[in-house]
């Protein structure tokens, strides 16, 4: 009950800020929106003129920056969610900006010699106290550590004191809202509202333990090691623990530096490719792909080398997964939208019980208006967009990793038309979509895939044979005893019988002895 009330209380407060942003929009698709959001938002309702000039979404995204890291957190969680507030939201909410004034040095230096157990200067050579970036998460400095005889640069990432316990806290509420909301209008079940929370968690406590992020970095940079296009910077594991994230400092030009890439001659189509490119590599060929891949999060080298930074939100995709992508967009692109129906549902997405014929159609209104357009017109991520929002005709379930690799797409996009308005995205990812066909698609890989499983069989032969052995055991121990059970039958049996005929002839030996 306590709890409920705490939550109710918040609700208040969050209500004001949603009414004063002119950011309630989203409770329409409600019934009934609750009351005491009603009347929170009626002191604030008379002073938003001064939004009523942005966007829905843009709005949106305001309010959840006055409110704070868990919701500039929960706004990014939802930026994948086109299906739950609409593509034009959806895209204003990723462009959420995760920043918030800095925290102290002095709680900085406390939590590096909490963490890492020794005083910053024996860590250290040299530390700035002046943050070069600051969100809900962490901020970042940047220090000098020293090697024997030699001075290396490193950039540190240190957790926001107390930000543990304020998602905690926020996070209850969240799921309480998206328990309410799933009773409240069951057809959002299919939506489940719950696992995105579930999934804005998952991702939190990811971001919160920086070794995780580290090992991602690290994973990262060992799969591109001979890759000329990109790299991860090298973590310092030594300086690096739960609350400490200490890797290499990367000197390039910020991505969305355009006149800083223009002044360094650099070729800005070349790099257009290699960022499609480098994304493609890491989600059809690795199955691991860096989910936030926007301007701030990359830098491009004197050499041309991309790099990139902040592996906190990482994407992982199954093999099955991408063979139903790479067929999936190929039935798209020939317009074999029968085929495009099928890979649905042989891959589980849409329930058995559907039409395919009508998905079919479905997938035909999608596809039709992009057939014949040049092919640097086609968004691949706004196709998959289009293509999310139809699952509710058909009550297919929301697969979160396809929603995050669809806002990845289009942040990929974003990026390489802002360096190349004329990109052709077919042309750039060719290279790379035909080489992984060849090698998991083609006659090659059936064979291989062939071999794997038969492999897989033999190996499994001898467990087989074993289980097999011992049920056989099992079978011939129950027959045993059943066969033991029935002599003992036999012989009670026997034994009533001989009892019975003894018992009869003494019977008659006393009749005959007593009529004599």
């Amino acid at each position: 009950m306590l709890r409920r009330i705490s939550y109710l209380t918040r609700l208040v407060g969050i209500g004001w800020t949603l009414a004063r942003h002119d950011a309630l929009f989203p409770l329409q698709q409600f019934d009934a929106p609750p009351l005491f959001l009603r009347l929170a938002g009626l002191p604030g309702r008379l002073r938003r003129r001064k939004y009523q000039h942005l966007r829905p979404g843009e709005r949106l995204a305001s309010a959840f920056e006055e409110l704070g890291p868990s919701f500039i957190k929960l706004g990014q969680a939802l930026s994948v969610r086109a299906d739950l507030l609409g593509e034009d939201i959806a895209a204003d909410l990723g462009r959420l900006r995760d920043r918030l004034p800095p925290f102290s040095f002095a709680e900085a230096k406390a939590s590096i010699e909490h963490e890492l157990g020794h005083p910053l200067s024996d860590l250290f050579e040299d530390f700035d106290e002046k943050p070069v970036a600051a969100a809900s998460i962490a901020q970042v400095h940047f220090a000098t550590v020293r090697d024997g005889d030699d001075l290396r640069e490193v950039a540190v990432k240190v957790i926001r004191p107390g930000i543990a316990e304020k998602f905690s806290r926020d996070l209850g509420l969240f799921y309480w809202l998206a328990e309410m909301a799933e009773r409240a209008e069951p057809s959002l079940r299919r939506l489940r509202p719950v696992d995105v929370i579930r999934t804005l968690q998952e991702s939190v406590a990811i971001e919160m333990d920086f070794r995780l992020e580290a090992a991602a970095a690290d994973e990262i940079r060992e799969i591109f090691a001979a890759d000329e296009d990109f790299r991860a910077p090298t973590i310092d594991w030594e300086r690096t623990g739960e609350t400490i994230l200490t890797m290499e400092r990367v000197r390039g030009i910020p991505m969305g530096d355009r006149a800083a890439l223009e002044a360094s001659g650099l070729d800005r189509s070349e790099l257009a490719v290699r960022v499609i490119r480098i994304f493609l590599k890491q989600a059809m060929r690795e199955g691991l792909f860096h989910a936030d891949m926007h301007h701030g999060n990359l830098f491009v080298e004197d050499d041309g080398t991309i790099v990139a930074v902040d592996f906190g939100i990482m994407g992982r995709l199954d093999r099955p997964t991408r063979i139903f992508m790479a067929e999936m967009l190929g039935a798209f692109i020939a317009g074999d939208y029968r085929r495009a129906a099928e890979v649905h549902f042989e891959a589980g997405y849409v329930p058995p019980h559907k039409s395919v014929d009508l998905f079919a159609q479905a997938c035909r209104s999608i596809g039709a208006p992009i057939r014949g357009k040049p092919v640097s017109e086609i968004s691949v991520g706004r196709l998959l967009a289009q293509l999310f929002q139809i699952t509710k005709t058909f009550d297919m379930e929301t697969r979160t990793e396809l929603l995050l690799l669809q806002k990845t797409m289009v942040t990929v996009e974003g990026v390489a038309r802002d360096l190349d308005p004329d990109i052709n995205f077919w042309s750039a990812a060719q290279p790379v979509v035909e080489e992984w066909a060849i090698d998991n698609m083609g006659v090659e890989a059936r064979i291989v895939d062939t071999l794997m499983t038969a492999a897989d069989l033999f190996e499994r032969v001898p467990r087989l044979l074993g289980s097999a052995e011992l049920a056989l055991d099992k079978v011939n121990a129950v027959a045993d005893l059943r066969r033991e059970a029935a002599e003992q039958r036999n012989r009670a049996y026997l034994i009533a019988g001989l009892a019975g005929f003894g018992g009869a002839l003494v019977g008659a030996v006393l009749v005959a002895f007593l009529l004599v």
